[in-house]
């Protein structure tokens, strides 16, 4: 069986339905709790790396000590051609390690379902070739990577903030929405803080629950394109 790090990076951030699909499709996640003190190895055994998401900027060490190690994982997985897949501080980090840029409080910030496009870019992605022009998935930042890797591939935008999707090399993908998250996210949610930026919780829980089984279908094949990338790794 194929096996992928994950490095989880807060404590209510774990992989969700985007791992529960990894692992249907014969994909052993083994999982690094780095936020509670999980040591990260310096060269995993692995056949890929995911890094999930978390309430850091992605070079965030002071708060976050185990941002580094992570870093250099990712950078050398990158270097041996590695499969990765980077969901929203994850997919910082990645445009980070491979020379783009983030910034904090960058933009406008988006919560809750959102609308995506797939580019044209994307025709010939393995994860994202052949996906519906208009997509949605949960969002949850007020960061945002502002200039991808030289080289990259540009594959999905929205209108409140353009690289949600890209591709370093051949099989490193960034994002910055939430594949793995569900209506039961949102409605998790802190009602005050919500309100405190001027949204509506109820509306955004009833959105998400419109969107999400179109979200779902499109997002279990990117799931399961990835883990026949880490299967073929």
């Amino acid at each position: 069986m194929a096996r992928l790090l994950v490095v989880q990076n807060h404590r209510g951030g774990g992989a969700g339905r985007f791992g529960d699909w990894l692992t249907a499709d014969g994909v052993s996640l083994d999982v690094v709790h780095a936020y509670a003190g999980g040591a990260l190895p310096r060269r995993p055994e692995h056949d890929g790396v995911m890094v999930l998401g978390g309430g850091y900027l992605p070079d965030d060490d002071v708060r976050a000590p185990w941002l580094a190690p992570t870093r250099a994982l990712v950078a050398e997985a990158v270097d041996r051609g590695a499969p990765v897949f980077g969901i929203c501080l994850g997919g910082q980090l990645l445009a980070r390690v491979a020379g783009g840029t983030v910034r904090g409080e960058h933009g406008r910030p988006e919560f809750g379902s959102t609308p995506l496009t797939v580019r044209a870019e994307a025709g010939a992605d393995p994860l994202f070739g052949g996906l519906p022009e208009r997509v949605t998935a949960i969002e949850h930042h007020v960061d945002a990577v502002t200039a991808l890797p030289p080289g990259a591939a540009w594959l999905v935008s929205s209108e409140g903030c353009p690289y949600q999707a890209f591709r370093v090399g051949e099989r490193a993908w960034g994002v910055q929405f939430h594949p793995e998250a569900t209506a039961d996210r949102v409605r998790s949610w802190d009602a005050a803080r919500l309100g405190a930026r001027g949204l509506d919780p109820v509306e955004l829980s009833r959105r998400a629950e419109l969107d999400e089984p179109a979200a779902e279908a499109v997002w279990r094949e990117v799931a399961r394109r990835f883990a026949a990338v880490v299967a073929g790794s």
